[in-house]
């Protein structure tokens, strides 16, 4: 028992559970009010749309890449879908969130092309390259407009609730669940921790990294869309600048869950950890006025 406990206490995970402990601690001996139902509810509500970015930051941490491009594809992703569904008569709502879900896909494969294909150049000037021409091009489209007018039954994705667990939370879980396995315990997964830890060795174990770096870009890309479903639903509107910032805070949230910017390392379940963390410690200053 000793040894096990031993070994528990020298995972990183441990400490941020143990740090998630605290501040829930602190969070309820400064505010009164938050351990309300309602009000954790919210909570979950206001920063879980940031949580898909991390999942999906996680495999291009571990691959030793980087994407400052993210709060760009939400932007832009969410920028079509308003106006595809506003333009003229209009497309149905679910066609115009497919839309935003392939754009987004699409805007994170051009990211992983460009970088399987032009080795010279870091996957932290690529990123940022697009995320100049993706938030560019959203303001193309709708300037300093917004687009919104969306039906009732879309604000549901960040606000409905099931039972009394909100419909976001349960949806950020089983996403989690099943990248966690993903990344732990299929052959991708093992690709990707082994061209993290070192590209040029795993190209010679027979591993094809550029295909590899190319689904994880995708699939950073397919999940960039997911948040901005949930984005949109929550503000109710689509803007060009919407998601400003949104690239360090998911970067800042995983390298706090134990994934190395070199690569090869990091586990899942501390990046889950520190989503909650930050998540909570935001929402608990921001009941007692603190920015």
């Amino acid at each position: 028992m000793k040894r096990c406990l031993k070994d528990i206490s020298k995972k990183w995970e441990f400490w941020l559970f143990v740090l998630l402990v605290g501040v829930n601690i602190i969070n309820m001996s400064i505010s009164d009010i938050y351990l309300n139902i309602p009000n954790l509810s919210s909570a979950f509500q206001i920063f879980l749309d940031k949580g898909f970015l991390v999942l999906a930051m996680s495999f291009i941490l571990v691959a030793g890449q980087i994407d400052i491009s993210v709060g760009s594809i939400i932007a832009l992703s969410a920028v079509v879908m308003g106006v595809s569904y506003n333009a003229g008569s209009g497309v149905p709502m679910p066609l115009a969130m497919l839309l935003c879900l392939g754009t987004a896909t699409v805007c994170g494969l051009i990211n992983g092309f460009l970088i399987t294909r032009f080795h010279e150049l870091p996957s932290m000037i690529v990123t940022l390259s697009t995320m100049i021409i993706f938030r560019g091009i959203a303001s193309i489209i709708l300037e300093d407009k917004g687009a919104g007018k969306f039906p009732g039954w879309f604000s549901f994705l960040s606000w409905g609730n099931v039972g009394p667990v909100p419909f976001v939370l349960i949806v950020f879980l089983i996403a989690a669940v099943l990248l966690a396995l993903l990344m732990r315990k299929s052959v991708f997964g093992r690709k990707v921790r082994a061209i993290g830890a070192g590209r040029l060795a795993a190209r010679f174990s027979g591993v094809n990294d550029n295909n590899v770096l190319l689904a994880c870009y995708g699939l950073m890309g397919f999940l960039s869309g997911v948040g901005a479903l949930f984005l949109a639903s929550k503000t109710g509107s689509t803007r060009p600048n919407m998601a400003t910032g949104y690239e360090m805070d998911v970067i800042a949230m995983a390298v706090l869950g134990g994934f190395s910017t070199v690569g090869g390392k990091g586990n899942l379940l501390g990046a889950v950890f520190a989503v909650f963390l930050i998540g909570l410690m935001n929402f608990g200053l921001g009941l007692v006025n603190i920015p």
